[in-house]
């Protein structure tokens, strides 16, 4: 976590000759604006203005301008960059001209839903999460094709898995750029591929899907090929999903409601004081609600209720077909939310998650019992009549503008 001072004595001392300036548009796609060095201590003091009508979701021409303030504790070198003049990125709040937070920034979103959490909670919710992605070829007009770059299965190793070299190469990276990768493997379908991250704070994890997302991008066109973070980039193929894995750490016992004991990520499965099944139960009462922001596209209902995705509203103690799952671990206790997918604003995303999670545990919301049985059979599950999520585009943002408590986080959809 770096200072103003210490970036820019960074910048000084190693021969940085590029600053790029990165924010994220409501659908949560990466910009940025690149700065020389002798413009740095301009953006920290006043920020770096820019054209918000030409960004999608932000605003009109008849009121465009809003400023880039560089958070200091994001940089990052760029290592695929020339390391003589080298670059680097910083991720930055948006303020509009007037000096406030811009409504739109989803990144301060989340920083104010972290917050939120802390004050009235007395924690810090820990997100690790799992990206899929497919490596597809091009053709010889240098265009993606739907030609997966190997047949491998789920954890298949080489000569049938041809992306070895590639997520080892992906991994490496990520480790320059600061973030810690925990596993990575063959993924089911033909070309599909799954790197898991080390759990962070919220924000830092959110950060680091974006800054992953960039790399494989990166590294994909490196070799020649083209990575698909789509939710179903082949019919009839295991769909990309990015599961968030969510646990906890105390940092307030009092606001907490504890009576002492501290607790590591979580507590004991069986204990009064563990808060798992408070949060399990926000998330579980509004996830027909922000699955619109789970799941942003058409092709996202494409894979939810196929080749493994969920599809009913769900969950249970290691059942990976239910939607979320709590799985058997040896300290503390965790849950899987397995719907989201590649193409959501993990800012969006994970405030919603957050905001969930706080009014399951002010409430103490509990949610319906666990599902023990295979939801991915539709006779077993039907017999069960349980509730499914959105089945389009369009009913999830239906539901989700409809939504109080959507509203009390993101603000009028309309």
């Amino acid at each position: 976590m770096y200072t103003q001072k210490e970036v820019l004595d960074f910048i000084n001392e190693e021969d940085v000759k590029f600053i790029r300036l990165a924010f994220f548009d409501v659908a949560g796609k990466q910009k940025n604006i690149s700065i020389m060095p002798s413009e740095l201590e301009r953006a920290f003091k006043e920020g770096i203005t820019f054209d918000a009508s030409s960004i999608f979701g932000f605003e009109g021409p008849e009121k465009s301008d809003l400023f880039l303030f560089p958070d200091p504790g994001t940089l990052a070198i760029i290592p695929w960059r020339p390391m003589t003049g080298k670059v680097v990125r910083m991720f930055c709040n948006i303020f509009t001209s007037d000096g406030k937070p811009y409504a739109k920034d989803s990144r301060a979103l989340l920083q104010n839903s972290i917050s939120r959490l802390k004050k009235e909670c007395g924690i810090e919710m820990m997100i690790g999460t799992e990206v899929e992605f497919y490596l597809f070829k091009l053709n010889e007009k240098g265009e993606a094709t739907k030609e997966p770059f190997d047949k491998a299965g789920y954890m298949d190793i080489a000569p049938e898995d041809h992306g070895e070299n590639i997520r080892r190469d992906i991994c490496f990276t990520l480790e320059q750029m600061g973030i810690t990768p925990e596993a990575s493997h063959h993924e089911e379908g033909p070309g599909q591929n799954e790197i898991d991250f080390h759990y962070s704070d919220a924000l830092t994890a959110a950060d680091n899907v974006a800054t992953f997302k960039w790399i494989v991008n990166t590294k994909a066109a490196s070799n020649g090929l083209y990575a698909d973070f789509s939710p179903k980039p082949l019919a009839g193929e295991a769909g990309n999903g990015m599961h968030i894995n969510i646990s906890y750490r105390l940092v307030d016992e009092k606001k907490a409601g504890f009576s002492g004991k501290e607790l590591a990520a979580g507590g004991a499965e069986d204990s009064e004081e563990n808060l798992l099944p408070y949060i399990l139960g926000g998330i579980y009462k509004y996830i027909e609600e922000i699955t619109y922001f789970l799941n942003p596209t058409d092709n996202s209902y494409t894979r939810l209720g196929a080749c493994k995705a969920p599809k009913y509203i769900s969950w249970g103690k290691e059942n990976r077909s239910a939607l979320i799952r709590v799985p058997a671990t040896k300290h503390g206790s965790r849950l899987e939310v397995r719907s989201p997918d590649p193409l959501c604003n993990p800012y969006i995303a994970i405030s919603l998650l957050i905001n969930a999670a706080i009014d399951g545990i002010k409430n103490k919301i509990t949610a319906a019992e666990p599902i023990e049985e295979n939801l991915f059979d539709n006779k077993i599950a039907t017999k069960l009549g349980l509730k499914t999520l959105p089945q389009s585009l369009d009913e999830a943002r239906k539901i989700a503008y409809e939504s109080e408590f959507v509203k009390s986080v993101l603000g009028n959809l309309s």
